[in-house]
C-alpha cells in the first residue's frame, strides 16, 4: 500500500467496513445506517431528531429517509417533545431495542476481532492518526 494515497486507503477501508456491516445487517432486514441510528438513540430517554444528524455525521435528507423506513418497520416511534412542542423525540420500540442489541453485538464482535489481530500499540497509533486527520480537516488546515 506504499504507493496508495492516504485518502484512497481511508476510502477503501471505510467501503470495506461499510459493505461488511451492510451484509450483516441485511440478514436481519436492515442496513448499516439503520444499525447506526439504533445505536445513536438513547434506549431509555429517546433522542431529539435534530440531534441525530450531527451525532451521526449524516445529512438531514438521508436521515429523514432512514427514520421513515425505520418507523415503517416498527423499530422507532416519534413523539412530540414535551419540553419543546416544535421538536420530536425518537424512541426505540421493543422491536427496535432487540435490533439495537443485534447491532451492538455486531459492532462489539468487529472490535474484538480487530483487537485480536492488531496490537494495542498499533491501534493507539491508528486512533492518534485518525484524530489528527480529523482535526486538520475540522480546523481547515488542509484547504
Amino acid at each position: 500500500m506504499k504507493d496508495k494515497t492516504i485518502d484512497y486507503i481511508l476510502r477503501a477501508t471505510w467501503q470495506a467496513v461499510s459493505r461488511m456491516y451492510n451484509e450483516e445487517a441485511s440478514k436481519y432486514g436492515g442496513t448499516m445506517a439503520t444499525g447506526f441510528v439504533l445505536l445513536s438513540i438513547d434506549k431509555d430517554k429517546g433522542t431529539p431528531s435534530t440531534a441525530l444528524g450531527p451525532k451521526m455525521g449524516m445529512e438531514a435528507t438521508s436521515l429523514t429517509r432512514t427514520l421513515k423506513s425505520m418507523e415503517e418497520k416498527g423499530l422507532i416511534i416519534r413523539k412530540k417533545n414535551p419540553e419543546d412542542g416544535r421538536g420530536v423525540l425518537i424512541y426505540l420500540t421493543k422491536f427496535g431495542k432487540e435490533n439495537r442489541e443485534l447491532s451492538k453485538n455486531t459492532v462489539l464482535k468487529f472490535n474484538e476481532i480487530i483487537r485480536q489481530n492488531i496490537s494495542d500499540e498499533k491501534l493507539e497509533h491508528f486512533m492518534e492518526v485518525a484524530e489528527t486527520i480529523n482535526n486538520l480537516i475540522t480546523e481547515k488546515k488542509v484547504f
